[in-house]
């Protein structure tokens, strides 16, 4: 399987490199020239989409029907029960891609209103609450999964059910940032009041911290099970802040991914603000943004699965925290 992955992953890298290379040789960073072969990046977005439709039977077809088929369940449907850490985990690594699903629309927008879609980004295309409300549906998605696991566990102790509501409350904390960033773009210099220009900032950066602090909290305590945020960081049969069980031998892998992962949560929330891309000269910054929430994300799936893998070998069910449990790691 995975190297079906690979191999549909090189050809789709090999067809971007490509296209780039194509696209500097004929452009040349000339600005008439950039706008003149927009078909170039079109053609190449259109390629990626055939190559994951294409009903021939190569290049995995299997696989790639089943994740348009996994797309479409997190998208409209259920939880697959049997699938239920595969479901999560692709509506989590999409919410990675929030700022990117913009991105794409904007482009898409310029392309068929007629507006050159490699020219200055025209965010105020096809409205100007569009572009927020694109960006916060994979937030919306994963919000809605977390109240339908929460339906799922009525009946049962508290215990089992807050989870998955304070899950529902973190991915929430997202709309204030993309809500007070989007006003932020209509509001006039120098106004005044609950809807002036220095109020919006604040309730902006206040929700930023809010997203990012939840979020940084999550990620350790619940998705990686890591004691660093409860009573258990001290206990001496593990190394600070972590737990007994660990696929990582060294403990500074840990220490390491927790510090990332806390610096670049901010330049999560930050991807997130619509009103950032005004300035012009900003764009390469926004790029370097989302390539820093791509690295995030890549290094926080290694530790989710870990989790998942330990939770599962170890057959304590998904709700039990490998930080708090008092047994001994392998080694012991």
């Amino acid at each position: 399987m995975h190297t079906s992955v690979y191999r549909v992953a090189s050809i789709l890298s090999a067809m971007l490199a490509v296209n780039l290379m194509i696209f500097w040789r004929y452009t040349s960073s000339d600005t008439e020239s950039v706008r003149k072969w927009e078909m170039l990046p079109g053609l190449l977005l259109l390629g990626i989409l055939i190559t994951f439709v294409l009903p021939i039977n190569i290049l995995h077809r299997e696989g790639r029907y089943r994740l348009l088929k996994n797309f479409r369940r997190i998208a409209f449907g259920y939880i697959d029960r049997e699938q239920r850490f595969s479901d999560l985990l692709l509506a989590d690594v999409l919410t990675s891609y929030a700022k990117v699903l913009g991105d794409l629309w904007i482009c898409s927008c310029m392309f068929f209103t007629g507006i050159s879609s490699t020219s200055m980004p025209e965010r105020q295309c096809g409205g100007t609450y569009m572009l927020p409300i694109i960006i916060a549906l994979p937030s919306a998605i994963r919000l809605r999964q977390c109240l339908i696991e929460y339906g799922r566990n009525i009946g049962r102790p508290a215990s089992e059910r807050k989870p998955h509501m304070y899950n529902a409350m973190k991915y929430a904390s997202a709309f204030p940032v993309i809500l007070f960033s989007a006003l932020q773009k209509d509001t006039d210099a120098g106004s005044k009041g609950l809807a002036g220009e220095v109020a919006l900032y604040r309730f902006w950066l206040l929700s930023v911290l809010v997203n990012s602090s939840f979020s940084f909290y999550w990620d350790v305590a619940r998705d990686w099970d890591l004691s660093l945020f409860s009573a258990a960081r001290s206990n001496p049969e593990h190394p600070f802040g972590l737990r007994q069980v660990m696929i990582f031998p060294v403990p500074s892998v840990y220490y390491a991914a927790i510090f990332l992962d806390g610096l670049l949560r901010l330049t999560w929330s930050l991807k997130l603000s619509p009103h950032l891309d005004r300035y012009g000269d900003l764009e390469l910054g926004v790029f370097i943004l989302q390539f820093l929430e791509i690295f995030r994300r890549w290094l926080w799936i290694f530790f989710r699965v870990e989790t998942e893998w330990t939770r599962t070998e170890t057959r304590m069910g998904g709700d039990i925290l490998l930080g708090e449990y008092p047994y001994k790691s392998d080694s012991d």
